[in-house]
């Protein structure tokens, strides 16, 4: 045990120690000039799907706007209470500067990496779509990458589908405990028989239940951060003045400076918004929509939602308040956010954050379910294997809940997702040219006149596309 501990110790480091995140940003850079800066130029049709203009005349289908809120679903977690909370105690007020960057450069990225996941997307046993990073290797790539298929699949596997969700059910049992007093093991009974009433409705039950929960936890959370920048109007200015100050080190904010300002937000942003991971794209392939590049975009809207919007509420809530002093090692994660809402509404505050926490979590533990299921699908077609995932992720929730030291077994949760993301990376390196062609594709159609492009597989003869995919959405 001992050994293995070490071999993924090691993997942590070979990745998130310090390469990963080089690379993340290096490769969101690049992408958003060879692109000509297409989340930006693009920016207002991604609310399009939000109010019906993206559509599917097939009603068995996954509409965009339902594979929207999944996504939200997913990225929006602990990290925009718990983890902008850290990253604002390490890296000061500037961090938060640093994580709007990053999510601006990780628009991008997702765009190209969910519109690939259009592009090699295929049907379902059960007549949805199903694709991701393991198809788009596979089919994009060709055979002889059929292992890197397999290696991101089980990579994907046990961390999201299973560690992960350990973690979420821990965060949603330890913050009912703390404030309302109820054990653990209640708190993890019932997350393991919502979660399983869920998960067995398939993608379908999955999307519906999203597109309640997601609206729900995203605008009430975002209303009562809003109400405290009200509340603080006059303050505002400040904050934001300490945010840029201490972002490029004008305003020594922690010890490590400018630099710790960097590492922080950067880190934490993309923990958060997830751009570049491969998760995002396993969702992104079950919408039903005319053109690959309309998914792309829309996707681009999760990461802007996660990052700029949550995570951003979440600082101003703690800026805005007194309970923050720079450069104090004191109070930090989730405890820092909820003595700052206290701090503003009162004691009544912290019952709203742990109604956010749960929300957030249970959100997170759907889409994390939902990748692992895509990723058993890239791995064998038998039905027993995703009855046995369902059953596992249930326990692993029911685990993670009702014991608070029961999350140390997951210790490879990090390192796997480290080794996923790099995977994933050099696919959609490799497989950009494609789509720089689907994007050109859809300018092209743009210029024409259709306001509504839509994609012919007949224009790409030379990929090994699913056509009868493309042929019911024409």
């Amino acid at each position: 045990m001992e050994l293995i501990t070490k071999v993924f110790t090691v993997l942590e480091d070979l990745t998130w120690g310090w390469s990963l995140i080089p690379i993340l940003v290096i490769f969101g850079v690049f992408m958003t000039i060879v692109t000509g800066f297409v989340q930006i130029r693009y920016f207002g049709r991604m609310f399009r799907v939000l109010v019906g203009r993206e559509r599917t005349a097939d009603r068995t289908q996954i509409s965009a706007r339902e594979a929207l809120l999944v996504s939200v679903g997913g990225r929006v977690g602990g990290g925009n209470i718990a983890g902008v909370a850290v990253a604002i105690t390490l890296g000061g007020p500037g961090a938060v500067f640093w994580m709007w960057a990053i999510a601006l450069v990780g628009m991008c990225t997702s765009l190209v990496e969910c519109t690939l996941a259009q592009v090699y997307k295929t049907t379902a046993a059960d007549g949805t779509f199903r694709g991701g990073p393991a198809s788009y290797i596979r089919r994009g790539l060709g055979a002889q990458f059929g292992w890197l298929a397999v290696l991101y699949a089980i990579c994907l596997i046990g961390s999201f589908g299973l560690g992960f969700n350990a973690f979420q059910g821990n965060t949603i049992a330890g913050a009912v405990k703390d404030s309302l007093g109820i054990e653990r093991l209640w708190t993890g009974i019932l997350l393991a028989v919502i979660t399983g009433f869920i998960i067995y409705g398939g993608i379908r039950r999955i999307a519906k239940a999203m597109d309640v929960i997601v609206p729900v936890m995203a605008l009430t959370y975002l209303a009562i951060a809003l109400l405290i920048i009200v509340m603080n109007i006059g303050e505002v200015p400040r904050v934001l003045g300490m945010i840029v100050s201490s972002a490029f080190g004008l305003e020594q904010a922690v010890g490590g400076g400018m630099g710790a300002a960097i590492s922080q937000g950067l880190r934490r942003g993309l923990f958060s918004n997830e751009a570049g991971l491969g998760s995002a794209p396993n969702v992104a392939a079950v919408a039903a929509v005319r053109h690959p590049m309309s998914q792309g975009i829309t996707q681009s809207l999760s990461v802007f939602i996660d990052t700029i919007l949550i995570c951003s509420a979440t600082a101003f809530v703690i800026l805005l308040g007194s309970v923050y002093v720079p450069g104090a090692q004191g109070i930090d994660g989730i405890a820092l956010t909820q003595q700052s809402l206290v701090s503003h509404l009162g004691s009544w505050a912290q019952y709203f954050l742990t109604l956010s926490v749960f929300l957030f979590a249970f959100s997170s533990i759907i889409y994390n379910y939902y990748l692992g299921e895509t990723a058993l699908a890239e791995l064998t077609k038998k039905t027993v294997s995703v009855h046995a995932l369902r059953l596992a992720v249930i326990l692993i929730v029911l685990l993670g809940a009702s014991a608070p030291g029961a999350t140390a077994v997951f210790f490879f949760s990090d390192p796997l997702m480290g080794l996923l993301a790099l995977v994933n990376l050099m696919a959609v390196l490799m497989l950009f040219p494609v789509a720089l062609r689907v994007l050109n594709d859809y300018r092209d159609q743009l210029r024409a006149g259709n306001d509504e492009p839509v994609f012919d597989a007949a224009k790409f003869p030379d990929l090994a596309i699913d056509r009868t995919v493309w042929k019911a959405e024409r």
